[in-house]
């Protein structure tokens, strides 16, 4: 072996080669002779195998070897692995060989921090979606037009059906794909991210945005009235604007004082039942009862501290430990929205057999998520500034609350014109006097 590829032994110690790269020839070798002078002799390999063998030692210590029959062949090598270490996109062909699953999985172990649900998302696009296409899959074989093939099944025969899958999944199988791919490039698998090659504007399918539905007062206390049960969680969901999570894993021991000290949130993750954790920002924050809901909430309040102020009613009461799940909500809020849709529609109709004209507004096909949108519009229509509105949905950031809800405030901007009108008009110190198409200021 050269001396440039030996491994150095210091008191016992191995230390590690320096990276290196270079080509010899395995049917010759270099002896002194007893005249002291370097001669090159056949090598006990010579006329066997291929001659010429590229040798490198990459930034770990490793050694690796290939072999030519031709010297310029081995040459054209060396350059392109000088090249790819020069750009830094050198791999280890041990570390390439690794299937997408295997990576896949070392990936999932770094995400313990993560919230069940999360995690519990992660497992289910893992198990039904990617590893049945990418499992034993090397990542040296994984590539952008491989990857766009894939997308474009899945919009057609991708889900365990064979129906299409919808445009906000196939967005999170290739988010996950992203993700596996770049731990395993930061982890000297792959010299780049195939998948961020994939350009979600282009080759992905669109995601059409879900209508937000925001309910009006009326509205909002008719849907109450045709709740069979939980009718008074749907009045503080819509009064309130906190997440439905975040409602169900109160307890009494959180509402004091017409406000509601939201630190938890409760979801159902499959195969686990109710698991609550920190709320979304992981922040607890003070919510206010508007006054006529907190007159309905606080008698109904449960004497122990520790007990859920919204538990589930009925036998999926023992199934979740008394929590409710969204499932058992829903089951009874669509048949209020049906309910109301219904006397919207009734209304309409006599109104146009009246008048010829409906004036009733239909009822949208809500869901309880809605609730949140309705509360957000609400205070907007009171002039609430968007850093309440903020602290009252538990919106990470004002610019959060704003793009959420941004076309509400825009929406109200004649009102905010015509009440400045207003106050201008209410004002004597300063009149205004417009002579000849100019302003002018004169005090009075």
């Amino acid at each position: 072996m050269p001396n440039g590829f030996l491994a150095v032994q210091y008191c016992g110690m191995s230390v590690k080669r320096n990276a290196r790269a270079g080509i010899d020839d395995r049917w010759t070798k270099r002896v002194k002779g007893d005249d002291g002078v370097m001669r090159t002799e056949k090598s006990a390999l010579h006329g066997r195998g291929k001659r010429w063998r590229v040798r490198w030692v990459d930034s770990t210590g490793q050694e690796h070897t290939k072999v030519y029959e031709r010297k310029p062949d081995a040459q054209a090598f060396l350059n392109t692995l000088t090249a790819q270490v020069v750009r830094g996109e050198y791999v280890d062909p041990k570390k390439a060989g690794e299937t997408f699953g295997s990576v896949a999985e070392d990936w999932f172990t770094t995400k313990a921090h993560r919230k069940p649900k999360t995690l519990a998302g992660y497992r289910g696009l893992l198990d039904t979606l990617i590893l049945p296409r990418w499992g034993q899959v090397p990542l040296k074989n994984i590539d952008p037009q491989s990857l766009l093939k894939w997308i474009g099944s899945l919009s057609v025969d991708g889900s365990q059906d064979d129906k299409p899958l919808s445009a906000s999944r196939i967005r999170q199988a290739h988010q996950l794909m992203h993700a596996v791919l770049k731990y395993a490039q930061r982890s000297g698998m792959v010299a780049k991210n195939v998948a961020a090659e994939i350009e979600r504007k282009y080759d992905m399918p669109t995601e059409g945005e879900r209508q937000q539905h925001a309910l009006t007062h009326s509205q909002l206390l008719g849907l109450v009235s045709h709740m069979e049960k939980y009718a008074l969680l749907t009045l503080v969901l819509g009064y309130t604007g906190i997440r439905f999570g975040e409602a169900v894993a109160l307890r009494r021991e959180n509402v004091k004082g017409g406000k509601l000290i939201v630190a938890e949130s409760g979801t159902r993750v499959t195969g686990q039942g109710v698991v609550v954790t920190k709320t979304k920002t992981g922040k607890t924050r003070e919510v206010v009862v508007p006054p006529p809901v907190w007159k309905e909430l606080e008698p109904a309040l449960p004497a122990q501290p520790w007990a859920l102020v919204f538990p589930s009613e009925g036998r999926a009461s023992k199934e979740h430990d008394g929590y409710l799940t969204n499932h058992g909500y829903r089951h009874y809020f669509d048949k209020a929205v049906q309910a109301m849709q219904a006397e919207a529609t009734a209304a309409r109709a006599r109104e146009i057999a009246e008048t010829g004209t409906a004036t009733t507004p239909e009822f949208p096909t809500c869901t309880p998520h809605d609730l949140r949108h309705t509360c957000a519009s609400l205070l907007i229509s009171t002039g609430a500034n968007v850093k309440v509105i903020q602290r009252q949905l538990g919106h990470a950031t004002a610019a959060m609350t704003l793009e959420r809800y941004g076309h509400l405030y825009d929406a109200d901007l004649t009102s905010a014109a015509n009440a400045l009108g207003e106050a201008i008009q209410a004002t004597t110190a300063v009149p205004l006097r417009y002579i000849g198409g100019m302003k002018k200021v004169r005090a009075s």
